[in-house]
């Protein structure tokens, strides 16, 4: 599904349903180069059960046109334009990473607008290693196998995901390198990045979050270990945290643990 938002096309992948604005919808924003697709099995479940979902790619990236957001700020008024562009009151923000401070930030600057926010993989400050910023601006090939090594706590997922025997690794990677390819203008790797660096706004904005919070952390991330979002779950005014035994990509790492924690705190 495309839909124009601020002139440009943005796309929204709809879990394979016709949007229905008589359902709640779930956004989904993804982390630094990557896309809808992280979140299929998530995605296709809620589309099935009563939601509408927007997983959307970010301005510049893959099927969306436009400047990709240079900061976290200018992403979370992106969502608030889109918003505004599908016509919705009011949404769940889901986001992973880089797209879980983009929730944040949107969260925080209209609390009356997000019924539900989930923030997966997340950490404040999240800061970047020095090494990492400059491999992504310099050697962004040797920087994207750095951070899936990092990344990842498990060889293959549930079969629930992609299939069995998916190796997670190198899909992950192939899916980093065409997100890479998809703007030829700017460094979308380095780009991601830089805005989780820079972002300084994430305890103010969970400050004015009304909405409930649900943290779905990995315990074995060592992107976003979970005692980097404690912080965040210190401030956070009604919040429950999941702890997942895997890595940074919960979605497909623990696909299933994903969903029944995103399914149970909708429902609540």
């Amino acid at each position: 599904m495309d839909i124009q938002v601020n002139g440009q096309r943005t796309f929204c992948y709809t879990g394979g349903k016709i949007f229905d604005p008589a359902k709640p919808t779930a956004i989904f924003l993804h982390g630094a180069l990557n896309d809808h697709s992280v979140w299929i099995l998530q995605t296709r479940y809620l589309a099935h059960h009563g939601w509408n979902v927007l997983a959307v790619d970010l301005p510049g990236h893959c099927r969306s046109a436009g400047d990709p957001p240079a900061s976290v700020e200018a992403a979370a008024d992106f969502v608030v334009a889109l918003m505004d562009a599908a016509g919705l009151q009011q949404a769940a923000l889901i986001g992973h990473s880089f797209g879980s401070l983009i929730a944040l930030e949107a969260a925080g600057r209209a609390p009356a607008r997000v019924s539900h926010l989930v923030l997966v993989g997340t950490a404040f400050p999240m800061k970047v290693s020095a090494a990492l910023l400059e491999g992504s601006l310099q050697e962004p090939f040797k920087a994207i196998d750095m951070v899936n090594v990092f990344s990842r706590a498990t060889l293959a997922p549930p079969p629930s995901a992609l299939g069995p025997g998916t190796w997670v690794f190198g899909s992950s990677r192939a899916l980093m390198r065409r997100v890479l390819a998809s703007n030829r203008r700017v460094n979308l790797f380095h780009a991601g990045f830089k805005a989780c660096d820079d972002y300084q706004g994430g305890v103010a904005a969970m400050a004015a979050v009304t909405a409930p919070v649900l943290f779905v952390l990995g315990r074995k991330d060592q992107m976003t270990p979970p005692k980097a979002a404690q912080a965040l779950v210190d401030h956070a005014a009604h919040g429950r945290v999941t702890l997942l035994d895997v890595g940074h990509h919960q979605m497909l790492e623990a696909p299933d643990g994903t969903l029944m924690a995103l399914r149970d705190f909708l429902a609540a």
